[in-house]
């Protein structure tokens, strides 16, 4: 790399080093370091005393098993989804493809509050069968499947899609099977895909927050929801200190792995055009195939997302739209202001959210660009690390250190967009980087050449180029920050909730009218994610499938 390349580089990436040290990694190693000092001096016993309690290992111990579960889980009913997303071609698939990853961008309170509306107490299952799984491990896992079942259908069915079904084809004239050639050819090619997306799968069950809050109950608590009640009821923050250090430490070797996984499928396989690979049915187990998947997709993902529709329009009177006008009112006495107005408040933060994830995840991915160096690589996975770390306390830290001039945030709006956007980013490079990667290079040095300067280059010559994907991730940062929720729940004025924050506090007060209205909030939220995804559907080229690999 030139002394030039090597400065540019060096200037792309000062303003996201300077973004997540400000904004992440300062209010993390403030609420910490305050946890594990005593009258300002280090408290060096306090991690063993944590680790050894028998209460903390409970803890550790069904976060560890449960997200193990739940990955099992999902990669078991997702796998054949990604099959049928990636091999055959049917009627409606590109709005079932958008349809599939709505969970994954709704916030997760709200998918609690679906599986509490299917399962739990007065919910569908109760009311047809008696069924009711609203704290019980089951009612978990589901909604855990729920939640990631498109990170598994986008991760590996991009990849099988863009595999050259020809290989396979020519193993089985050789004589093999269809399940032999299957093993010896597309399975080995698939692997690394598949630990890719069960790594993070994984990671995002391990610090799963919102669904457990909501379908746990008094009985279960991953480290995450503990970390929450360590800090926000109880005030024990060397608990929660010890807690958040551990969950960053498990956090940062899964990290490293996937880092490590998504580096060899990049240079290991040859891969054709994805639009070349799809064909209908063929056969009665291809078609079984894909009927069992439509049948996985409505029980596990259309009815729950129904169930919200349902619960939010039934009330006592039958059904109607009472919930719905009730968001108008501050006679609830939930809120400082009328529900409704969480709406606004949403949609204003997360279009600035998404502005500065775009500013920073862009000129971190044009950084990022040219693959180089230890330092490079390293930078490339710590983007990824808000995704896992611990956002009550990225929350929390906000209030602890964003508090002193010149950055003395505490009763600025602007708190909840930066909190947002840090979840936001993480996208942004995951749908930009191979966009950008892939641009050939003698273009940029072509402008070069004819006197370009490095901004017209990129003017002229990227964005034309990534335009696209620049529409994508905007779309992608916008959903997931309008659901945040973990460190948005500390910052979140009173006069200013946003939905997630609504929705948590509706469903956490007795009474029908506050469930109902939990529930139309829920909807209006799922509605609005709903079409940010077609939309994007509509925009993403055929082969650019995968979510966060």
């Amino acid at each position: 790399m030139t002394r030039t390349a090597a400065l540019r580089r060096a200037a792309l990436l000062a303003v996201p080093v300077a973004f997540f040290a400000l904004f992440f990694a300062y209010p993390v190693a403030a609420i910490t370091g305050r946890g594990l000092k005593e009258d300002g001096e280090w408290r060096p016993g306090t991690a063993f005393e944590v680790l050894t309690d028998p209460g903390v290992g409970q803890v550790l111990w069904f976060t560890l098993w449960q997200a193990a579960a739940s990955t099992a889980l999902t990669l078991a009913l997702a796998l054949p989804g990604a099959y049928v997303f990636a091999r055959l071609d049917f009627p409606g698939k590109r709005v079932l493809h958008a349809v599939v990853t709505v969970p994954f961008v709704l916030p997760t309170v709200v998918t609690g509050a679906a599986f509490l509306g299917l399962t739990g107490r007065g919910g569908l299952l109760d009311d047809l069968w008696g069924v009711r799984l609203d704290t019980g491990v089951w009612a978990i896992l589901l909604a855990h499947v729920f939640f990631n079942y498109a990170v598994v259908v986008r991760t590996v069915g991009g990849l099988w899609a863009q595999l050259d079904p020809r290989q396979e084809e020519a193993a089985r004239v050789l004589g093999a099977g269809r399940f032999a050639a299957f093993r010896r050819v597309t399975l080995p090619a698939l692997g690394p895909s598949v630990a890719a997306a069960g790594l993070m799968v994984y990671l995002f069950t391990f610090t799963s927050f919102g669904v457990i809050q909501i379908l746990g109950g008094p009985r279960y608590a991953t480290l995450e929801v503990e970390i929450y009640r360590q800090t926000a009821q109880l005030l024990d923050l060397p608990t929660a200190a010890v807690l958040t250090l551990l969950q960053l430490a498990t956090v940062g070797v899964l990290l490293g792995v996937h880092a490590w996984i998504v580096r060899r499928r990049e240079s290991s396989l040859a891969l054709v055009d994805a639009a070349h690979t799809a064909r209908p049915p063929r056969g009665a187990g291809e078609r079984a195939l894909l009927g069992g998947t439509l049948a996985v997709i409505a029980l596990l993902i259309l009815l729950p997302l129904g169930v919200l529709v349902e619960r939010s329009l039934s009330g006592p009177d039958g059904y109607g739209f009472a919930h719905y006008r009730a968001l108008g009112s501050r006679s609830g006495g939930t809120f400082a202001v009328a529900p409704w107005e969480a709406v606004g408040n949403s949609l204003s933060y997360a279009a600035v959210a998404t502005l500065i994830a775009l500013a920073v995840g862009g000129l971190a991915a044009a950084a990022l660009t040219r693959r180089a160096g230890r330092f490079t690589r390293g930078f490339d996975a710590l983007l990824m690390l808000p995704l896992g770390t611990s956002a009550v306390t990225v929350g929390f830290g906000f209030l602890i250190a964003l508090d002193e001039p010149p950055l003395d945030l505490r009763s600025s709006w602007i708190l909840v967009p930066l909190a947002q956007a840090l979840v936001g980013v993480p996208f942004v490079v995951r749908v930009m980087l191979p966009v950008l990667r892939a641009v050939d290079d003698r273009l940029r040095q072509a402008a070069a050449v004819l006197g370009a300067s490095p901004w017209r280059a990129w003017r002229e010559v990227d964005l034309p180029l990534v335009r696209r994907a620049l529409l994508v991730s905007a779309g992608f940062a916008f959903a997931v920050s309008l659901g945040e929720f973990g460190a948005t729940v500390f910052i979140a004025r009173a006069d200013r909730p946003t939905l997630p924050v609504a929705v948590a506090r509706l469903l956490g007060r007795a009474g029908e009218l506050n469930y109902g209205q939990a529930m139309a909030l829920s909807t209006i939220l799922m509605v609005t994610c709903a079409l940010t995804l077609v939309l994007l559907e509509s925009l993403r080229p055929a082969r650019h499938t995968e979510l966060v690999a």
